[in-house]
């Protein structure tokens, strides 16, 4: 028994150490990126791409945040890759911001895709908890930065990860066509 609660000790020690802490607003949202040790890899690749000051000057945007734990979790040498590759990196970050304000009030209750700033969409879901960005867990919402909505997310968001189209609205069958029309004879 003792052994078990020991276990289950560790286990939520484990937990708090790997989980981001909590996110808070300090300026914008470049600024309040920077302020956190749990975005370096984010903040890193924004500066890679000139994006940090695209996210510290305009308003009205939401941003995607994945932490540092998320980059880890990609496989191993991805993260290399995608930081030699500059246009790449650039498209991914760019994956990650929505030119538009999304508080976490709009995704609750819905689903559907909203187009990012590298022109594909993120697939928003509010259909349940937690809130989903693509497939990725929001497991914070609505840090409100000086100039728009940061939301923590628990894995990269991937362009394509999940279709952009509403799994019920492919899976509806096509209205059957009607059948020919045959005219009737004419009488003479």
């Amino acid at each position: 028994m003792q052994g078990t609660a020991k276990a289950v000790s560790q286990a939520a020690t484990n937990a708090q150490a790997t989980a981001p802490a909590k996110l808070v607003a300090s300026g914008d949202m470049a600024s309040t990126l920077r302020q956190s040790p749990d975005f370096t890899t984010f903040v890193k690749a924004l500066d890679a791409t000139n994006l940090a000051s695209l996210i510290q000057s305009r308003p009205n945007m939401t941003v995607f945040a994945p932490t540092n734990a998320a980059f880890a979790a990609l496989p191993p040498g991805k993260l290399d890759a995608l930081m030699a590759d500059k246009a790449g990196l650039q498209k991914l970050m760019l994956h990650h911001i929505i030119n538009a304000p999304v508080p976490g009030s709009k995704i609750k209750g819905s689903r559907g895709p909203v187009p990012s700033g590298a022109g594909d969409a993120i697939v928003l879901d509010g259909s349940g908890e937690p809130l989903k960005a693509d497939n990725a867990s929001i497991i914070q919402a609505d840090v409100i930065a000086s100039n728009g909505t940061i939301h923590v997310v628990d894995q990269v968001l991937m362009a394509g990860s999940v279709p952009a189209t509403l799994p019920e609205a492919a899976a509806e069958p096509a209205p059957a066509a009607a059948p020919p029309a045959t005219a009737a004879p004419k009488k003479k």
